[in-house]
């Protein structure tokens, strides 16, 4: 055991991964969130083809062509994605591609925190279509440990040799961003002191689609997909079902320093609440939100004062964005309710990435802090008058120099709320 176990260290960021409908790679992300790109295409399968929705976020790649295939063919499409993005950040990191081997590592000492929701559900739904068209016999053999939502994190400790520990947390959309703020923990009090963390997810399947249609949760404008996620806007009709995948290498800052790392940002700390109010619906007034905020500002030691931005979760349903500006003007109003930081809303570029996009989110407001850069929040081109924030829309803006911290947020279904707190370094 070691002695510092009880005594909290600081966490940094020293790599960061993301597979994106935007492209492969966080470079690719970044320039096109910059740029005000759109990865929200048409979806052209005949699979498709009768359903009132038509639209989503897909990643422009196929993801087992990135992986030798004897590999790719036992994971499901999310575990695809986050080893694809694990990679990369274990790379930017300055960590050997063949991960803990060889690397002078201790992999025990190495872990990896992954949030998900669904899983290889469609792995599930092609098994029960083999059962129910040839009989049991059909059924292959890796459908069972192919499905199970854990997947993407084991086949992360597989692929570079990671022992430490391998979590899975799955709490609707707020999953990726929780499990980061699990990961900062384990490093705090000692437990590793290294975690690949973040989120993953590939649910643009057709029963995903058709229940989310089915909610009338999902924007419908299938004639112009580019345009479709609108964040904050006035005329916001819902949000973009995509996929995607965003990992960040968490380090000790001691390890990090000791090897010489190039540090991107302080990992400061994490707040979580519950709402307690609906299983699809937020509490509109923002409470639960509010709480999560102020307890990430708590955790990382800081008040409301020390935010210089705040990366949205704002999917663009009219719902949601509004109980997050209501929390929003909760804890950094003013007298009259605005809020002066600074926000940004990554989903009109990207869609809602669901479990991967507090992994995502995350990974961009890391490069916000380093870089200095906000992105524009493509889609609001008329704000709601109901909401009263400072949204970066049209150009990017640069960060304030007022403040060294952001926040990253995430809410999920069933009243999931979890903020991410990163401080400049």
């Amino acid at each position: 055991m070691h002695s510092d176990r009880y005594m909290p260290r600081r966490v940094v960021v020293t790599g960061l991964g993301a597979i994106t409908p935007l492209g492969v790679g966080n470079s690719r992300l970044w320039e096109g969130l910059l740029a005000g790109r759109s990865g929200i295409r048409p979806l052209t399968g005949p699979e498709f083809a009768d359903h009132p929705v038509r639209i989503a976020g897909t990643v422009p790649v196929d993801p087992a062509e990135l992986l030798p295939k004897p590999q790719a063919r036992r994971m499901n499409r999310a575990a695809l994605l986050a080893v694809t993005a694990a990679r990369e950040a274990w790379r930017d990191a300055g960590f050997v591609a063949s991960g803990t081997r060889g690397s002078g590592l201790d992999p025990e000492r190495v872990g990896v925190s992954v949030g998900t929701i669904i899983g290889g559900a469609a792995v599930l739904v092609a098994g029960d279509r083999r059962l129910r068209a040839k009989g049991a016999r059909a059924v292959p053999p890796l459908t069972a440990p192919m499905t199970v939502p854990s997947q993407a994190a084991s086949q992360i400790s597989i692929d570079l040799g990671i022992t430490g520990e391998a979590r899975t947390v799955v709490s609707a959309c707020a999953s990726g961003t929780e499990a980061i703020g699990q990961a900062i923990d384990r490093i705090r009090y000692g437990h590793v002191d290294i975690v690949l963390a973040g989120g993953a997810e590939a649910a643009v399947t057709p029963e995903v689609m058709a229940a989310f249609s089915a909610m009338r949760a999902l924007s419908a404008r299938n004639d112009a997909p580019e345009a479709a996620s609108r964040p904050f806007a006035k005329d916001r009709d819902g949000f973009v079902n995509s996929e995607g995948a965003g990992l960040l290498v968490l380090e000790s800052e001691e390890h990090a320093r000791a090897r010489g790392a190039r540090i991107y940002c302080e990992a400061a700390g994490w707040g979580l609440s519950a709402d307690a109010h609906h299983m699809a619906a937020p509490d509109p007034t923002g409470g639960g939100i509010a709480a999560a905020l102020r307890r990430a500002l708590a955790d990382a030691r800081a008040g409301a004062a020390d935010v210089t931005h705040i990366n949205a979760h704002a999917t663009a349903t009219v719902e949601g964005d509004l109980a997050e500006a209501a929390g929003l003007s909760t804890v950094f109003g003013d007298a009259d309710g605005a809020v002066p930081v600074p926000v940004t809303a990554l989903k009109g570029s990207l869609g809602h990435l669901q479990g991967g996009a507090g992994g995502v989110e995350a990974v961009v407001t890391a490069l916000t802090l380093h870089h200095g850069i906000i992105p524009p929040t493509k889609g609001c081109d008329d704000l709601d008058d109901a909401i009263p924030l400072d949204v970066v829309t049209t150009f990017a803006r640069p960060l304030p120099t007022r403040g060294d911290l952001a926040l990253s947020n995430s809410f999920g279904f069933g009243g999931h709320n979890a903020v991410l707190a990163l401080r400049r370094r």
